[in-house]
Formats: structure tokens, sequence, C-alpha cells
């Protein structure tokens, strides 16, 4: 779907915002402080159904009002379609599609697949692991949707076994849901390290394009190498003692690593905060390539603060890439910052939580 209008009311310091989106890269300029990253994830807010800055929906409520709302608009196939979400302090979130309300978004095929860069991010490149393979699941339903029911079956199957195991259950009390587990375990494993090859080299690639020296690299890392359901059975029963003991399932692919690194070292650990930027923005836009590259969708690409960072020639390069990916949305406190370029089709300023021009 391209994004043609955001609608929000009462959504962080915007009482009420209209906003145009251009079919192709919209520039946001403004002084820092002025609302842009507000407009950034309020638009990822109507796309996905959640925020990219905090767990907390009520978070996103512009103060001392009991409700918030965000609607987006758009065109796929020359059909129209309305995505919205509406919170509530007290009631959370209502979900509506096309002026039905709907158990949630994700479902809708017809949505744009979504990324967004902002410095609130980087914690997908330096922090817990947990982060990072939720993440490579979300860029597995953006590649195959039929595909996410995968990790939802691992899931459930873990949950299953981790409450026996604190109930201290017997080995043939277990079997039913470790077979289960091994199975969903494996077909999750190869789903994460396919999506893993279809962005390895444009990882690459980009990285090395925007300033990232050193052959950065992306891999997989799992703790379960096994050959088959029963090998993979094998390996939890083994722990099964141990896992009673500590109340919870310690094999499978819920403890896995996506592994970045830059100059074969791992640019969690040893990276600079330029590093680590740049990693991120090399990820997201190495996804947004493979999912324009191999699905009918066009990610809609949401880029806040990014031009801060690189010099000019690579602003240019930026720029150049991202007009070739899908649409594209970008923050800038200068529209300067931003290279002159064919593909931009629309320059918002926004000043004190207000769009002006």
């Amino acid at each position: 779907m391209i994004v043609q209008q955001l609608s929000a009311r009462n959504f962080r310091g915007y009482e009420r915002v209209e906003l145009s989106i251009g079919e192709r890269v919209t520039v946001v300029t403004g002084d820092n402080g002025a609302g842009k990253t507000n407009l950034l994830e309020a638009l990822f807010f109507g796309c996905v159904g959640r925020s990219c800055r905090t767990r907390v929906d009520a978070q996103t409520i512009r103060f001392d009002q009991p409700v918030a709302r965000v609607e987006v608009n758009g065109l796929e196939q020359m059909e129209r379609h309305e995505l919205a979400v509406a919170i509530d302090r007290q009631e959370g979130k209502t979900y509506f599609a096309d002026g039905a309300k709907v158990d949630g978004l994700e479902a809708f095929e017809w949505r744009p697949p979504t990324t967004v860069f902002m410095p609130d991010r980087l914690e997908l490149i330096k922090g817990a692991p947990g982060a990072r393979r939720a993440h490579l699941d979300q860029f597995v339903a953006a590649l195959w949707p039929a595909r996410r029911q995968n990790r939802r079956s691992y899931a459930e199957a873990l949950a299953q076994r981790n409450a026996l195991l604190a109930r201290g259950a017997t080995p043939a009390q277990m079997d039913t849901w470790d077979h289960e587990l091994a199975r969903h375990g494996l077909a999750l494993i190869a789903d994460r390290r396919s999506a893993i090859e279809t962005i390895e080299s444009a990882f690459e690639m980009i990285g090395e394009e925007l300033g990232l020296v050193g052959s950065p690299d992306i891999r997989y890392r799992t703790v379960s190498e096994v050959e088959d359901v029963e090998d993979f059975v094998d390996q939890l029963r083994q722990r099964h003692d141990s896992d009673i003991n500590r109340g919870f399932t310690t094999f499978g692919p819920h403890r896995d690593e996506v592994v970045l690194r830059n100059e074969a070292r791992e640019v969690r650990t040893y990276g600079s905060q330029g590093q680590q930027r740049l990693t991120l923005l090399s990820l997201l836009l190495a996804e947004c390539e493979a999912i324009t590259s191999l699905t009918s969708r066009r990610p809609l690409i949401l880029l806040d603060d990014v031009m801060s960072e690189l010099d000019a020639t690579r602003r240019a390069l930026l720029v150049d890439r991202v007009c070739t990916l899908g649409q594209v949305l970008v923050t800038a406190t200068e529209v300067e910052h931003v290279p002159d370029h064919s593909a931009i089709d629309r320059v918002i300023a926004v000043k004190d939580g207000a769009v002006v021009g």
C-alpha cells in the first residue's frame, strides 16, 4: 500500500495533525524537539499497531487526554484502504481496517511492510539477543507471511513444555511436547537461516557504502545444531533434569543469536556509537531490499535523524538507494541535509508540535 495520508489526534505532543505524504520521498524538517520524530512514530503506529519507541501504549497519548487515535490512508492496486488504531488509557488498544473493528493489523497483506530507523532503536544492535530474534522473526513474516505460524507454534509448544517442567513432569509426560518443540523449532531455525541468507550480501555492500570498513557481516548463530526431529528430541531429553531444576527449557531457537560484526568483531560489544548506527541502518535497508526484490510489496521506510552523521557523499548515496526501495519519509533539522533529488516529492516543515508548511 502507498500511504497517502496520516491523521492523528492526541498523539504525543500533537492535539491534531493531518499530513499528506508523497509517493516517493517526503522530507520533514524542523528544529530538534519540534515534533518530527512523533510524526514518524504516529505513522509507524498506524501501519503496525504499536509504537517503535515504547512498549507502554499509554505513553503515546497526549498529556491529560484519555484517548488517542491514529489513522493511515492509502492505495493498493487502485483500491483505497484505511488502517486505524485507538489507544485508551483504561481500555487499551482497538484496531480497525477499512472501518471494521479487527483483532490486529498483521493479517492484512495490503498493509505496507514498515521499517524505522531512529536513535531509540540502537538497542536492537547493542541490547539483549531477544530483541534481535524478535526482529528477525518479524522480517521472516514480512518475506513469507504464511511462515508467521511457525514462530507462533514454537512459542506455544515452548510454553507448554515450560509449564510441565515447572510441575516436575516425567520424561514420558514430556514426550509429546518434546516432539512438538523439536518439529516447530527446526522449522523456525530454517526460516531464520533463509531470511539471513537473503540479506547477507546486501548488508555487506550497504554497510561498506555507508562507511563501515572491514567487511561487515551478519550471521545466525544457533545453539540447536541438530540433524532432524529425533536428534532435537534427544538433546531435550538429555537436559530434562537440568531444565526441571532451572524451571525452563535451555535448548532451542529461543536461545539463538543474530550476530552483527565489523572487522570480525561483534558490533554489539566493540562497535562505536557511529558504527552501531550505521550497522542498524545497513540492516534495515538490506531487509527492505529483500522485501522489494522477493515480494510484490513496497516497504514504507521511516528515517529519523539519519543524515546527521553522514558526510555529503554518503547522504547522496543513501538517498539514491532508499528511493529505489520503497516509499520514504526522512527527517532532518535542515532541508539542506537531504541532497536534492528528483525522487523528493514533498517537503514538510514542523514547528512546536504543528505542521506549518
